[in-house]
C-alpha cells in the first residue's frame, strides 16, 4: 500500500470511502507536476503537485495543498472520492448536505437580522 504520512486510521477511511465510491487504484492514472506559487526555492525543485485522473469517466483533480508529495497524493484521492460522491448521490452526498446546511443558517441569519 502507498504510504501517505498520514495516520494508520486516516489510511483505512480513504480505503474504504473509495472501495464504496467504487474507485480503484488501477484505474487511477497519477502525474506528478512541479507545484507552483509560494513556497521558494524548494517548490521549484520538486514535483509535489499531484494530478491524478479516474480512467473510466475521465474525472481528474488537482492539488497541491502541502508541499509533501505524500500528503498531496492523499488529498487528492480524498477529492476524488468527493467528486464520485456528489455525482453518484447529488443532494444525498456528504458536500451537497453541508452546502444546504450553511444556506439554512444564513437564512436564518437574515430572517433575525430583519
Amino acid at each position: 500500500m502507498i504510504n501517505f504520512g498520514v495516520t494508520e486510521h486516516k489510511r483505512q477511511e480513504l480505503e474504504q470511502r473509495m472501495q464504496k465510491c467504487g474507485l480503484l487504484e488501477k484505474d487511477l492514472e497519477e502525474k506528478f507536476v512541479c507545484s507552483q506559487g509560494a513556497g521558494g526555492q524548494k517548490v521549484n525543485k520538486t514535483s509535489t503537485c499531484v494530478q491524478l485522473k479516474h480512467i473510466p469517466t475521465g474525472l481528474s483533480v488537482k492539488v497541491q495543498k502541502s508541499r509533501s508529495q505524500g500528503l498531496n497524493r492523499f488529498y487528492a484521492r480524498r477529492q476524488l472520492c468527493e467528486l464520485f460522491e456528489d455525482k453518484q448521490l447529488g443532494k444525498d452526498s456528504p458536500e451537497a448536505k453541508r452546502i444546504e446546511k450553511i444556506r439554512k443558517q444564513k437564512d436564518r441569519r437574515k430572517r433575525r437580522q430583519k
